[in-house]
């Protein structure tokens, strides 16, 4: 199994069409993704172009859909929810289609639309995402971080190494980390793995979004490890279901 690991969209090569690509953005639009999924969301549909998604959603009965975005932390105007795991409750997302853009993630996720199998990770679903994997018996895992705005972000590379460190322990087969990226989110998981939550509030996206209000629930949320069973999966380009 080669896995590789990029810091953000833009690194990964543009002819690229892994077999499987796992997205990652802890804070936190794959978080929110995994949350509202697993309280019954019918599926997430996510855009990197907000006139697209106001077009795609205005196909969608009002009652039917709901509207998640932030641009640089903050819940786009005329939205429903901003980006907010904790927000995105049983009784507000059940059977619901949540059409949704964030400033780094859904960017992220664009990017590697074309993946043969598509997943996104958080903390709290990496064990069920990491077994799903393992059961492919894949070649390739290409794995994706979202940075912010372009740059490299911690908890991102933090949450890759969470993923290789469990693949690294529980696969049968060789495990081959392709490039240095890989190797240092290992090394990055093993020195932050008994404090996640404090990795998280340390990074500068963290920093970030403390200095935007009260996010301690966020932060809670987005750092627990393996509490979630659902693994979020892209059955048509752009449209994450649980799996």
């Amino acid at each position: 199994m080669h896995i590789s690991y990029f810091h953000v969209a833009d690194d990964v090569p543009s002819d690229n069409e892994p077999e499987a690509a796992v997205v990652i953005d802890v804070l936190r639009a794959t978080t929110t993704i995994a949350t509202a999924l697993s309280n019954g969301a019918e599926a997430v549909q996510t855009f990197a172009d907000l006139d697209q998604l106001s077009t795609t959603a205005s196909n969608w009965k009002a009652e039917n859909r709901l509207l998640v975005g932030e641009r640089g932390g903050r819940k786009l105007q005329g939205f429903d929810f901003g980006n907010s795991p904790v927000a995105l409750t049983k009784d507000v997302v059940h059977e619901k289609r949540l059409f949704m853009s964030t400033t780094n993630g859904t960017r992220s996720l664009d990017k590697v639309r074309s993946a043969k199998s598509l997943f996104t990770l958080s903390l709290p679903n990496r064990k069920a995402v990491a077994d799903k994997l393992l059961s492919m018996k894949l070649t390739e895992i290409l794995i994706l971080g979202s940075g912010w705005e372009g740059s490299y972000s911690l908890e991102d590379s933090l949450a890759a190494g969470s993923l290789i460190a469990y693949l690294l322990s529980s696969s049968n087969s060789l495990v081959n980390l392709v490039n240095d990226e890989a190797l240092a989110s290992l090394a990055l998981w093993e020195y932050w793995k008994g404090s996640i939550e404090r990795c998280l509030r340390t990074s500068s996206h963290g920093k970030r979004l403390s200095a935007l209000g009260d996010h301690d629930d966020d932060f809670h949320c987005c750092s627990q490890l393996d509490n979630l069973a659902v693994i979020p999966t892209q059955t048509k380009p752009g449209v994450i279901q649980a799996a």
